[in-house]
């Protein structure tokens, strides 16, 4: 504490430094004076500080109105129970009231304009002139020593007008005469300020420091400049990046109006440095210097930073995506960066606003440059819809079935509403600005597609009115309206989806379709079903090389005229038609024999090929199912009425008891099959279908994706499919050995019945030869229903019975462990009175 306080008295009292006496004695003083309590003991007594405060406004002001005011404030202040330096606060004001005041001095940041002529001094003498004549010498400073001491030495300081020319060219990015810019760069393209030494002056290290400082807005100006130049003689440049380079030339203009105003100032000092000493202190006072200048330059040199920043990302990023990097700097604290940056996306945005206004209200794509977050496909961009035809996606041969369909006949011009609706435009994710957000980029690429899609697929007659409604929903995009926005995008969403539903529904009718696929494809209409199975059921079970597809049309359209389906409207049932799959030797008219519905475009976008694929692999196996439950009850119905006749043949009641129970366990196999397809698979999901449909939101994906849904949950629910990988067809497969062994048992039966009917008349033949009635022709015996194939045709029927009842019985068991619900209620409903499992149980315990 001593070295400070002899430093203090040191400056203070200069003659001390000579004067050890004098020395010791002030310092002792001010030891003195640390040491006592000067000041705290006084009492804080504010009614006698008010008293000293309102006979000073009395004797300030002429009215008493400043002291009733003063009165007023000081009793609210007196209430305040925050403030607890009440008389501390009150003395500060006191005592800046009645300090006297002083000349006001100059200010720190002054016009650029030329300083104005000097006022002739008055005669009149004050107190506040007088008083520097009153002060006592004091000492030099330590940089007043040094600028002598180099003086002396022949290396004075430089003028700081010649190194203030040499600034003003460095802010242009130019070397001047004592500081220049380094030809070497580093690694990040950064150059090196360079002093030039110079004999006759010295530059100080405060001063390099300064111009150090006032150099970096003049590297910053070259990178950008540079980066303007090179953008302006580049070819394929996008119209965001030309945006920015406006915008960026418009704040270098503003920046050379600046440095302009900056050298007119300069050449007006230089002007002046003839004047006098008093003409030399006002310009002190006024003119330019470095520290003036770095306070002038301050707010570019923010600038020049942003813009540099701009810069340097904009190499490496294009279109939306330089829009997201500009933008994540308007998320910052500093206000002149927000300003500034809010500024510069407002006019770097206005191409994305364009091109995102002919997207969002006429479907159109304008990006020459692929700056948008929408793409489209270069392979399909020159690709149309395809026109509506009945050669359409439903029909998978060109020549009747008969030869392999190929469905490469489409002209390579046109291409399906699918693919064109999901593969012509690509949403761009890395493309997005950040300020509009991943939900609505979605709803933009939705609405834009959907516009298209109308335009150019559905061929909208009412496009015109569709237009004038968009159009009315918003005005102008821009960056500075956020909230507009997105108030205009929701609009547009809704009336192009909206409009895409009317058009689906109401003009192409595609709920009528599918209605159609339902009723005919899934079986939904039972008596043409029926119908179309009794016509068809003996041309089907011939060899598939003897059929004709003109036969097969022409018992359909019998099916069709016979039943309720005629009442459907004609449009649905042209598109109706039967044809034949592809077959291999050994195959009759049941495994390849199905129906086909086919579809034109824009019906395909959402019924396309693999949705048709699906409905075809439905109704396979429902056709199936029809037909198994179909000869099931014909057969039932045929041992029913020959009851009679079978008890005649004594040795065989058991065996036709036999045949009763196994024949009834099928049929409720059956019944269960075809009730969990129809009840709880189609008609539940057709409701969830519906459902959707009726509330009529979203977009078109919301309707193939629901469609598709529809299709993937019957697909994977009728077929009893397993998501495990490599056995998902494991319990189909079982189903439809199940199938075959129904099928072996009812041909079994029926010769089992044959042979009884074949031995009745054997029996009646030899009553009526022992009467002498000879009543039986003769004729060549059938060998198949002799006595010696009884026993083979009873061995066949009981394997058939036992195997189907062993398959049904590891069904249910793997049904029971099947990961959808509905499978293993289906397992439950197979053997609600745990018959399977019981019979499982006897067999283990044998």
């Amino acid at each position: 504490m001593s070295d400070a306080l002899e430093s203090l008295v040191y400056s203070l009292v200069p003659r001390s430094r000579q004067d050890e006496r004098l020395k010791r004695q002030l310092i002792a003083h001010c030891e003195e004076i640390l040491s006592s309590h000067i000041g705290q003991a006084a009492e804080k007594d504010i009614g006698h500080l008010a008293d000293l405060i309102k006979r000073h406004l009395l004797q300030t002001t002429a009215s008493s109105a400043s002291t009733l005011r003063f009165t007023n404030l000081l009793s609210r202040l007196l209430e305040q129970p925050v403030l607890s330096r009440k008389h501390a606060s009150l003395q500060f004001l006191y005592t800046l009231a009645s300090t006297p005041t002083t000349a006001p001095a100059a200010s720190f940041l002054p016009a650029l304009a030329p300083p104005p002529p000097t006022r002739p001094s008055s005669k009149a003498t004050t107190p506040i002139e007088t008083q520097p004549s009153h002060r006592p010498h004091r000492g030099k400073s330590k940089a007043e020593l040094l600028r002598e001491y180099r003086a002396r030495i022949g290396r004075p300081h430089i003028p700081e007008q010649l190194i203030l020319r040499d600034t003003l060219y460095l802010l242009q990015g130019i070397s001047g005469k004592y500081v220049q810019f380094s030809v070497t760069k580093d690694a990040e393209q950064n150059k090196e300020l360079v002093f030039t030494e110079d004999p006759r002056y010295f530059v100080p290290p405060p001063m390099r420091a300064l111009i150090h400082r006032l150099a970096e807005v003049g590297h910053l100006y070259q990178r950008v400049d540079a980066f303007v130049r090179e953008r302006e003689g580049k070819v394929g440049v996008g119209m965001i990046e030309q945006s920015l380079c406006h915008h960026l030339q418009t704040q270098l203009t503003e920046y050379y109006r600046l440095i302009a105003v900056l050298e007119s100032q300069m050449s007006i000092v230089s002007h002046e440095d003839e004047d006098g000493a008093e003409e030399g202190r006002t310009r002190e006072e006024t003119g330019l210097t470095l520290k003036r200048l770095d306070v002038w330059i301050e707010d570019w040199r923010l600038r020049m930073r942003m813009m540099s920043v701009c810069v340097e990302g904009a190499r490496d990023a294009h279109g939306g995506a330089l829009v997201n990097l500009i933008h994540g700097y308007a998320e910052n604290g500093d206000p002149f960066i927000r300003k500034f940056t809010n500024q510069l996306l407002e006019e770097v945005s206005k191409p994305f606003f364009a091109t995102l206004h002919k997207w969002l209200f006429s479907g159109e794509l304008y990006d020459p440059f692929s700056e948008f977050f929408v793409a489209v496909d270069p392979e399909l961009a020159h690709l149309q819809y395809m026109q509506p035809s009945l050669q359409g996606v439903g029909q998978l041969a060109s020549d009747g079935g008969f030869g392999g369909g190929d469905v490469e006949d489409i002209p390579e011009e046109h291409a399906g509403g699918l693919q064109l609706w999901e593969q012509k435009y690509r949403f761009q994710q890395e493309m997005l600005p950040a300020f509009v957000g991943e939900t609505f980029g979605r709803k933009i690429f939705s609405t834009g597609k959907s516009l298209n899609f109308i335009r150019y697929s559905c061929h909208d007659s009412d496009w015109v009115a569709t237009r004038e409604r968009l159009s009315n929903t918003g005005g102008t995009l821009k960056y500075s309206d956020i909230v507009g926005l997105e108030r205009s995008i929701d609009a547009a969403y809704q009336i192009a989806s909206q409009r895409l539903f009317d058009v689906f529904f109401d003009k192409y009718r595609l709920l009528d379709h599918l209605l159609a696929l339902k009723h005919y494809l899934l079986l939904g209409y039972g008596d043409f079903a029926d119908q179309l199975m009794d016509t068809l059921g003996p041309s089907l079970s011939r060899p598939a090389n003897t059929l004709y597809r003109h036969n097969l049309t022409a018992t359909l359209e019998s099916a069709l005229r016979s039943s309720n389906a005629q009442n459907d409207p004609p449009d649905v049932l042209r598109r109706l038609d039967a044809r034949m799959l592809e077959y291999s030797h050994g195959e009759i008219g049941w495994d390849v024999f199905t129906l086909e519905y086919k579809v034109d475009a824009p019906i395909d976008t959402v019924l396309d090929p693999s949705a048709m694929m699906k409905y075809l692999k439905l109704f396979n196996h429902l056709w199936k199912v029809k037909r198994i439950g179909s000869t099931l009850n014909a057969g039932w119905m045929r041992i029913a009425s020959g009851a009679k006749t079978f008890l005649r043949v004594p040795e065989l009641e058991y065996d036709w008891h036999q045949i009763r129970l196994v024949m009834a366990e099928m049929i409720h196999f059956m019944r269960q099959m075809e009730a969990y397809c129809n009840l709880e698979v189609i008609e539940c999901s057709w409701q969830d279908l519906t459902r959707f449909i009726e509330k009529k939101e979203g977009d078109l994906d919301a309707l193939i994706e629901n469609h598709r849904a529809y299709l993937d949950r019957m697909v994977k629910k009728v077929l009893l499919l397993s998501p495990k990988a490599g056995r998902e067809e494991n319990l189909l497969n079982q189903v439809r050995d199940a199938f075959t062994m129904i099928l072996n048992f009812r041909e079994a039966s029926d010769d089992l019945y044959n042979y009884c009917l074949s031995e009745l008349a054997r029996r009646d033949a030899e009553k009526d030869s022992t009467r002498g009635v000879h009543t039986r022709i003769e004729a060549a015996e059938d060998r198949r229903y002799t006595r010696e194939s009884l026993p083979g045709i009873l061995a066949r029927v009981r394997e058939y019975g036992t195997a189907f009842s062993e398959r049904v019985q590891a069904i249910v068991q793997a049904l029971a462990t099947h990961p959808d619900l509905d499978c293993r209620f289906l397992g439950i409903r197979l053997s609600f009175s745990d018959f399977y499992k019981t019979r499982k149980d006897q067999q283990l315990r044998a």
